[in-house]
């Protein structure tokens, strides 16, 4: 057997049996105990929801893990990529076309293997614990305008991608990456004004109270922004969630229309001071940095990868190309990237923990953005009790417990 497809099996397997550990774990952490810190804003019933409901939602990643991880195995021990290719092939387009067609005959396959999980996920599970509000016709319309704009700006980037490997020689990998780097900071600016508007309707805020303490806020932090929104997150989900985007002008608060409901003005405003903390601390820059740094790390090691012939032969690619190698690079690169998930995810606890500083620092108490963090978990049935292994894997946030503490230690309501 070929020494490629024994590595490239190996990882997926392992990958497979080490998140399905991972997930166990965080199940039997869950304690049946709700923590003192939140008596006075969960009762029993709320807490064994949100227990429930990470229950519900790991099983189900298992159940789907084991799918795609039994699929992908199975595709790829019956020379399912040589088929597609030779399809792709059949066409007779030239080798950049080609790959667009190949790339896009594999994203489909996928996307019809996960649909089901998907469908089930929104409207039965988000459904079950009254999340979901999203409708057929919406659920639809989001898959072919994600559809349209993958072709639209996808297309254009992998094609590009394609001829730079092609022509470019040695340095490739280079113009690779300086046009993956534009294109993501390109996109930055014009998601807000183009994009996002595509999914969700974005409506000023009203004036009141609510606008003056933003605005009051803004300008004490010597902070401009180009509008405070509101978007109809509603649409899709009760859940609550607040962010910042765009960049320079173009920069704008958007709160969901279900957060200015639960939470009071000033824990909205403690939230805002909390996302202004990452900017005044620039660790959306330094994040932005690392992640350059990442895309053109992983452009060279493809350069490196493209030169070796065997990895095409281990998928049973009876003509080897650069798009084909494209798709089985990421096979191999996923154990790099778990040991870059992992250092990016503790440098992102540590920049949350600094702007939640920051935060209680700028509006002179923490009791605002505590209360509003409580609140937050109880609305979107966050796991107040994840597995210490768990975090470290995959939490880009720190527990709920950790921060509150942090923020004001021996303090429980």
């Amino acid at each position: 057997m070929n020494i490629w497809l024994i590595i490239v099996l190996a990882i997926i397997i392992f990958s497979f049996i080490f998140e399905t550990s991972l997930s166990l774990l965080n199940i039997k952490a869950l304690s049946p105990d709700l923590p003192k810190e939140f008596e006075t804003v969960y009762n029993h019933a709320e807490y064994q929801k949100s227990q429930q409901y990470t229950k519900n939602l790991t099983i189900f990643s298992i159940i789907e893990n084991t799918w795609s991880t039994l699929l992908i195995v199975t595709f790829i021990l019956c020379g399912g990529f040589n088929w597609i290719d030779k399809l792709a092939r059949q066409c007779g387009y030239g080798e950049i076309i080609t790959g667009l067609i190949f790339t896009a005959i594999l994203i489909f396959l996928s996307f019809l293997s996960t649909l089901p999980f998907s469908i089930y996920s929104t409207f039965v599970i988000e459904t079950k614990f009254g999340f979901n509000t999203t409708t057929p016709k919406t659920f639809v319309l989001d898959i072919l305008k994600g559809a349209l704009l993958a072709i639209i700006l996808g297309g254009p980037l992998l094609a590009l991608i394609f001829w730079f490997f092609q022509a470019t020689g040695v340095y490739a990998w280079v113009y690779c990456w300086i046009g993956v780097v534009a294109f993501s900071i390109g996109i930055q600016f014009i998601a807000p004004v183009v994009i996002m508007p595509l999914f969700n309707t974005f409506t000023p805020l009203e004036p009141g109270e609510l606008k003056d303490k933003i605005l009051g806020y803004s300008e004490q932090e010597k902070f401009k922004l180009n509008g405070i929104f509101t978007m109809d997150g509603s649409k899709r989900s009760t859940k609550l969630n607040a962010f910042f985007t765009g960049f320079g002008k173009f920069r704008k608060i958007v709160f969901f229309d279900t957060l200015t409901k639960e939470l009071s003005p000033d824990e909205i405003v403690a939230v805002l001071a909390h996302e202004m903390g990452h900017f005044k601390l620039k660790h959306i820059i330094k994040m932005m940095g690392l992640s350059i740094i990442q895309t053109g790390f992983m452009f060279f090691l493809l350069s490196l990868f493209l030169t070796m012939p065997e990895v095409s032969q281990a998928f049973r690619l009876e003509q080897p190309s650069i798009y084909a190698s494209l798709v089985f690079f990421g096979f191999l690169y996923s154990p790099i990237n778990l040991f870059i998930s992992i250092a990016a995810n503790i440098l992102s606890r540590k920049h949350e923990f600094e702007a939640d500083a920051y935060a209680s620092a700028t509006t002179g108490q923490s009791s605002q953005l505590i209360t509003s963090l409580k609140k937050l978990s109880r609305a979107n049935l966050s796991n107040l009790t994840p597995h210490p292994l768990y975090v470290f894997f995959h939490y880009s946030h720190p527990p709920l417990l950790q921060r509150i503490n942090r923020l004001s230690p021996g303090v429980t309501s």
